[in-house]
């Protein structure tokens, strides 16, 4: 009789354990309200794939909270080189479930203000994965992104 309790309080551990590697569901915005740091970015323009270290040469944040959310980006060379580069920009956010639409009103590249993009989320313990479309059609832009982000403690 021993050994039967011992293989139920077994089975009722592992059941209640928490994999941090399983997807968590995004039930509030609180849940996404924080900053995030940018860690690596692929970017899919048709047939071509680019994939982005943001750890190497540069980095980016982005903040998020209730309404709103701002990212960040820039070179770590004060922009004395050849790789110098600085984005900023931001706007307003929708949550409905995993569907993460933005909603584009600053940016530094003026083009690219007023449209609205919209991305699947997945939060995995730490990181928060975002994929999705962009897509403007009179500048040519149409491309699939998924960004990796790791929460900034």
């Amino acid at each position: 009789m021993p050994r039967f309790y011992v293989i139920l309080f077994l089975i009722i551990t592992v059941i209640s354990c928490k994999n941090e590697n399983e997807p968590q569901p995004i039930e509030t915005k609180q849940n996404l309200v924080g900053t995030w740091r940018l860690i690596s970015g692929l970017t899919i323009k048709g047939k071509d794939t680019a994939f982005t270290d943001y750890t190497q040469n540069q980095e980016m944040i982005k903040i998020i909270n209730q309404t709103h959310f701002a990212f960040l980006r820039h070179d770590l060379n004060n922009g004395k080189d050849s790789l110098a580069l600085y984005s900023a920009g931001g706007g307003t956010y929708d949550l409905d479930g995993s569907t993460y639409t933005e909603h584009l009103g600053f940016l530094n590249f003026r083009e690219w203000e007023g449209h609205d993009f919209t991305f699947e989320i997945t939060l995995k313990g730490d990181s928060l994965i975002q994929t999705g479309i962009e897509r403007i059609e009179d500048l040519g832009i149409d491309q699939k992104i998924i960004e990796t982000y790791i929460r900034e403690k």
